[in-house]
């Protein structure tokens, strides 16, 4: 440091905070009192220019003792997830046939589609079991509609789905094969005049398409939900294809997929028979198969409930003087529930809720 004439040596320093220009409002609002401001504080009066604003050396240090200590609650717990709420009703439909406007008519009548032919039923779980084509006017127009609602009901929270029926068999093969010879155990076939036998129609086979042909051929064979065990057929010859559901499944989907004409007919040839749960031994051929597949009940499409009935004897009696069908037909020590109620022989086309009414 240098001296200046006269002055005695300057000392270095420590800046304090009496170095610090505070400005008056801040002692008198702040931790210092005015009896405490040194004689370097500026006069109260003083003012700063216009839009000054004051730098971290006007403001006044604050120390742990003066601030004021708020309690703060603690933030609320956030509230307890909710149990996922269980699956929604199921319901199961018999052979629609081509019947579209009966199909939309009996959805309406169980609410589980809205008058714009919409899915309206929430979480509810559908079944169709099979045999959407032949016979009836209009079955490419069932399928497009079980795959939208398969879409609708999935986005709701439910769902809509499809087994595989002898029909979805017989057309998938009167598509791929036409006219190809197969050996059909009692002579030469063919999947074209099985087709047009069974009530093939020219219409459905112009509107096949390919996503059709695909959504058909992936479709199931056995399913098991809520105890019941679901088929198409009332037959035992599911247990020609594997003992478990999903081997069942598995193999019909492959025998399918290597597209050989004399394998699917056999596999067609299996799904149409009929009758194994009516007669006596009816109820132990359910039990064989609830014993294989799981399940406490079956419940199947594919014979009439008034052949069941024994009261009409073929499904070319459309004028038949058969029984009313009002609901499903309950048989084999009520192990068996048939949901086909003739929709094609001035019957009617089925759509119930499980477990049934009494």
């Amino acid at each position: 440091m240098t001296q200046g004439a006269g002055q005695g040596p300057e000392v270095e320093r420590t800046a304090t905070l009496r170095d610090f220009r505070v400005p008056a409002y801040v002692h008198e609002t702040g931790p210092f009192h005015q009896d405490q401001q040194d004689d370097t504080a500026p006069p109260a009066e003083e003012s700063y220019p216009e839009g000054y604003t004051p730098t971290q050396r006007d403001l006044p240090v604050i120390h742990r003792g003066d601030t004021l200590q708020v309690p703060v609650d603690p933030a609320p717990a956030a509230p307890a997830p909710q149990p996922a709420a269980g699956p929604g009703p199921l319901f199961v439909v018999g052979d629609v046939h081509g019947y579209l406007d009966e199909l939309m008519t009996a959805l309406r009548e169980q609410g589980l589609i809205n008058d714009a032919g919409q899915w309206c039923a929430g979480t509810t779980r559908l079944w169709f079991l099979g045999d959407f084509t032949d016979r009836g006017p209009d079955g490419i127009g069932v399928i497009d509609l079980v795959m939208r609602l398969s879409a609708e009901a999935a986005a709701a929270g439910g769902y809509c789905k499809a087994l595989m029926g002898n029909h979805e068999l017989l057309l998938l093969g009167a598509k791929r094969f036409g006219d190809t010879p197969v050996n059909s155990g009692a002579g030469t076939a063919t999947f074209q005049a099985a087709w047009l036998l069974n009530g093939g129609q020219k219409t459905d086979m112009d509107r096949l398409q390919d996503h059709h042909l695909q959504w058909m051929a992936r479709l199931d064979a056995v399913e098991q939900v809520d105890g019941y065990l679901l088929v198409h057929s009332d037959t035992t010859a599911y247990l020609d294809f594997g003992d478990s559901i999903e081997a069942v499944n598995d193999n019909v989907r492959e025998t399918l997929t290597r597209n050989d004409a004399d394998e699917c007919w056999d596999l067609f040839r299996k799904f149409t028979k009929r009758f194994s749960f009516r007669d006596e031994g009816g109820a132990d051929a359910v039990r064989t198969l609830l014993d294989t597949y799981g399940g406490t009940r079956i419940v199947h499409g594919h014979s009439p409930i008034p052949y069941l009935l024994g009261e009409v004897g073929s499904e070319d009696d459309e004028e038949g003087t058969g029984p009313v069908v009002e609901g499903p037909h309950v048989y084999a020590d009520g192990l068996a529930i048939a949901m086909d109620g003739g929709v094609t022989m001035a019957g009617k086309l089925l759509v119930r809720q499980l477990p049934l009414e009494h």
